[in-house]
């Protein structure tokens, strides 16, 4: 009798360690249609009862501060443009409904390219932290048009309607290096992004 219940102990264990793991993958889909494709898919999986293997759809945004004509606008952007990410138990069932759903044209996987039979690879638990940590940073990522070697002009502070070239930029702090020609001699001088506008 106890010989039974260790066998069908370890029957149950067996079942339990077999039960299929979800991960995320990443599914390419047309640009700019990123949040209508997350609503085609979670339709479908509501209407063809998938709730148990298809769990969450994703379009990756970060918070990003915008610096436009001297302003700084917060606003939310795709992370990967034509890229939506998708947690699931993959198998015949699953692939099938994510890979029909209208927009998507395909999942993205080093292997899917060199064998069409090849189920897609899934993203590594740190892929996934790396871009969820992304997401929900509370430091907004600032967008400039800058770039290292180019001319600006300063419109702000003492150094205002100074001309100088672009040196080191630093998004996280909103702040650039600029190399401004004072006294004949080129004076590296730190600057917000507010303070300085492209020239032409």
């Amino acid at each position: 009798m106890a010989q039974e219940k260790t066998v069908q102990e370890k029957g149950e264990k067996g079942a339990e360690q077999a039960a299929p793991v979800a991960h995320w993958y990443i599914v390419h889909c047309y640009s700019g249609m990123e949040e209508r494709v997350k609503k085609n898919l979670e339709q479908r999986i509501n209407s063809m009862d998938m709730k148990e293997k298809i769990f969450e759809v994703v379009v990756p945004t970060e918070e990003v501060i915008e610096i436009k004509e001297g302003k700084r606008t917060p606003k939310r952007e795709r992370l990967f443009p034509g890229y939506v990410l998708v947690k699931l138990v993959m198998d015949d069932e699953s692939w099938h409904v994510v890979r029909n759903t209208p927009g998507i044209t395909g999942f993205i996987s080093a292997d899917e390219e060199r064998d069409k039979r090849t189920r897609p690879l899934p993203l590594t638990e740190r892929e996934v932290q790396t871009i969820f940590q992304r997401m929900e940073s509370a430091q907004p990522r600032a967008k400039v048009g800058f770039a290292k070697g180019q001319h600006v002009k300063i419109v702000d502070g003492p150094f205002k309607e100074f001309i100088g070239i672009v040196d080191e930029i630093d998004p996280e702090r909103g702040k650039m290096k600029v190399l401004v020609s004072f006294f004949g001699r080129e004076t590296p001088v730190e600057l917000d992004f507010l303070q300085v506008e492209r020239i032409g």
